[in-house]
């Protein structure tokens, strides 16, 4: 075989067919490298694979039909079949030969990761898995091509009928949506043949086990039916007549069935370990605490996809899918609007997108729409809008809460003190948590109700409260209310009311704003603090910094009557910096003085009792905010949300919510100079040089004839 093996790889590249492959491969690929890659800083080379794979119908023809073909025209085949070699090992030495060619080829495009990863940050596992798949597609058509040249002598045919089948396979799932958008029996089995989608998996950061498998049985079966053909013309030339050979058939029947019965195990492969996401971002990996959830869910749910399953969203479906084997009692189905156009009305009277989803369990029912599912953001420079982030997961779980759940709870976030109001993603953790939000004045409402208002938020206000504002808010935590209450450090000293709620459980607050002197404990200036977080049920779960600006600091004296549980806290080499206002403008800031000398409590648990926490109070109101959250990876985001789950009225029902997964992408950064240099390296250089040593190689040989 290895004789074989050298003959035909040496072949390739003594005349100019091997490294026109190569030049013209490496060609195009270097055009999209420098158009996506070079040009835009993508940190993904899929994208660059994806457009380029089209070229496998025109190159890969060019490589096979000489691989039999020539053999039986020069009738040079006699002498292999002849030869001790097995037909088995001669195809397969062919193939091998071809595949090296190939092989060549991406070993230079495995170079590209190792290349842009010198101009910022690249997911090394991601661009892998697209080369990978890469390769693997073009091995499946170096296959398709080995037996379809062992068809005829006629070259020109062989890559004729190379290039229709490719094409064919290339556009097989185009031609089976246009036949039925929900799918058949028919288009089923079309899509058999359909070679491309397998690769976008791969291109999207799936590694797929049952992708593989079909590639791999794919080149198996061809490689196979190639044998089957040369034997069978080896049989006939010694016998001078045709017979069916009961051998070949009741081989190639068994082969087919073996094929057949590992692509379809394959799908009743688990989708947790068929799948495994290779993207830098995890899109497609469900979270831990969304597992957690699935794990206690013992209702059976529905979800309708509103759209046909061929159509519908390729993101959306995998994260549905994940759900699906996460836990029995979740069943997805998906209904086209098209032949069912009055299914959306059974549930909901509104006019529902495509990819829409209708959550059902019992006789309740959640919508979540497809325009929640993404996030966008709007460049203001050239007023174009882009996919900011992927919100499938949060969505799906927070519908799931929502139907399994027979409560929903009300939080008050109060008004009226020049409060600052959450806003972004702090106010979607409630509709997410299948909470009602909603901003109360206290002057307005007589008391707060434990048995109406599950949670009260009370974020940085400005201004002082009322002796009454005040007490209503004492006897709501007396009565086992929860509340979450953020500082201004500036106006602090000017509402002795509402520092009475924090006076009646034994909590003070310090006098000014707190510095921090421990360079390992604040960011860019010493007022931006980066406290110590302690070990409790609230903060156990997280991995990095908590940031806050500005913020004040809190002492607690020990009480019979209420347990505290400091979260966050300073250094010992903190101080707290007295406020003064300039008498011109009337604006206040942090004066040199010393009003105290740490260490502070920064966020603090207090409880009416050893287990039931009440309220939680955090030193800076700016603590809640998108913009100082994503200084430390959603950290801050990650505290709010486990004391809202704590505001759940249902003690059975688990609140999760699920951030929406960002697409934003860490650009490369190349210099004008880098990006023209390289890019003529790549995409002319290189390949018009391999180009031309093929033509040398092959005009010498042709003089030497």
């Amino acid at each position: 075989m290895f004789a074989i093996f050298k003959r035909d790889f040496k072949s390739l590249f003594q005349n100019v067919v091997g490294w026109l492959f190569i030049g013209i491969t490496l060609a195009l690929f270097g055009l999209y490298f420098f158009a996506y890659n070079l040009s835009y800083g993508y940190p993904s080379i899929a994208y660059t694979l994806s457009a380029t794979t089209f070229i496998y119908i025109i190159t890969v023809p060019l490589l096979t039909m000489r691989a039999f073909a020539e053999e039986r025209k020069n009738m040079t085949d006699q002498l292999l079949l002849t030869s001790p070699v097995s037909v088995g090992k001669i195809v397969f030495g062919k193939f091998l030969a071809i595949a090296t060619t190939l092989f060549i080829v991406v070993v230079v495009m495995c170079l590209s990761p190792v290349f842009l990863s010198l101009f910022g940050t690249v997911s090394f596992p991601e661009n892998y898995t697209a080369i990978l798949g890469y390769f693997l597609y073009g091995l499946t058509c170096i296959a398709i091509g080995v037996l379809i040249s062992s068809f005829t002598e006629s070259q020109i045919i062989a890559a004729v009928l190379t290039v229709a089948v490719l094409f064919l396979g290339f556009m097989m799932n185009s031609i089976t949506n246009l036949i039925s958008s929900d799918g058949n029996l028919f288009t089923t089995v079309l899509n058999c043949y359909d070679l491309v989608t397998p690769v976008n998996n791969f291109f999207s950061g799936t590694l797929n086990l049952a992708n593989i498998i079909y590639y791999i049985s794919i080149i198996v079966l061809c490689l196979f039916l190639t044998t089957q053909i040369i034997l069978k013309r080896r049989w006939t030339i010694s016998s001078k007549r045709i017979r069916t050979s009961v051998f070949s058939v009741s081989a190639i029947v068994l082969i087919f069935a073996i094929v057949i019965a590992g692509n379809v195990g394959a799908t009743f492969i688990p989708d947790n370990i068929n799948s495994i996401d290779m993207t830098q971002k995890k899109l497609y990996t469900l979270e831990d605490e969304t597992k957690e959830y699935l794990e206690t869910l013992n209702q059976d749910v529905t979800i309708y996809v509103c759209i046909a399953k061929s159509s519908a969203d390729s993101t959306l479906a995998k994260t549905l899918k994940r759900f699906e084997a996460a836990n029995s009692h979740i069943t997805v189905e998906y209904v086209d609007p098209e032949e069912n156009p009055t299914f959306e009305s059974t549930y909901t009277d509104e006019s529902l997108t495509d990819n829409s989803m209708i959550v059902v369990c019992g006789d309740r029912v959640s919508i979540v729409s497809y325009d929640d599912i993404y996030e966008y953001s709007v460049d203001y420079t050239t007023y174009t809008q882009s996919v900011s982030a992927y919100d499938g997961e949060g969505q799906l779980v927070s519908a799931l809460q929502y139907v399994t759940s027979d409560n929903q709870s009300l939080v008050y976030e109060i008004t009226g003190h020049n409060e600052t109001a959450l806003a972004g993603d702090y106010e979607t953790v409630f509709s997410k948590a299948n909470m009602n939000l909603e901003e109360v004045n206290l002057m307005d409402v007589d008391s707060l109700s434990v048995d109406e208002v599950s949670g009260v938020i009370i974020n940085g206000p400005s201004s002082d409260f009322s002796e009454d504002d005040a007490a209503k808010v004492i006897d709501y935590i007396n009565n086992g209310g929860k509340v979450i209450i953020t500082l201004n450090a500036v106006n602090m000293s000017d509402m002795p009311n509402f520092q009475s709620i924090l006076n009646a459980y034994s909590v003070s607050v310090v006098d000014g704003v707190v510095q921090e002197n421990d360079g390992n404990n604040y960011y860019q200036n010493q007022y931006y603090l980066l406290p110590t977080i302690e070990s409790t049920d609230i903060t156990s779960d997280l991995n990095g910094y908590v940031l806050m600006l500005e913020a004040v600091g809190m002492t607690y004296e020990e009480s019979d009557s209420y347990a505290f549980n400091p979260l966050l806290t300073t250094s010992d080499s903190a101080v707290s910096l007295q406020i003064t206002t300039d008498e011109e403008s009337g604006s206040k800031k942090a004066s040199t003085d010393v009003a105290a000398e740490g260490p502070f409590n920064l966020g603090l648990e207090v409880a009416s009792d050893g287990e039931n926490y009440n309220f939680y109070i955090f030193g800076s109101y700016m603590m809640f905010n998108d913009n100082v959250d994503q200084v430390v990876s959603d950290t801050n985001m990650q505290v709010f949300k486990n004391i809202v789950s704590t505001f759940n009225t249902d003690e059975d029902a688990q609140t999760v919510v699920v951030d929406s997964k960002s697409y934003s992408t860490d650009y490369l950064v190349f210099t004008a100079g880098a990006i023209i240099w390289y890019g003529v390296v790549w995409g002319f250089i290189l390949p018009v040089l391999l180009i031309l040593i093929g033509i040398i190689v092959f005009a010498r040989r042709r003089i030497c004839k």
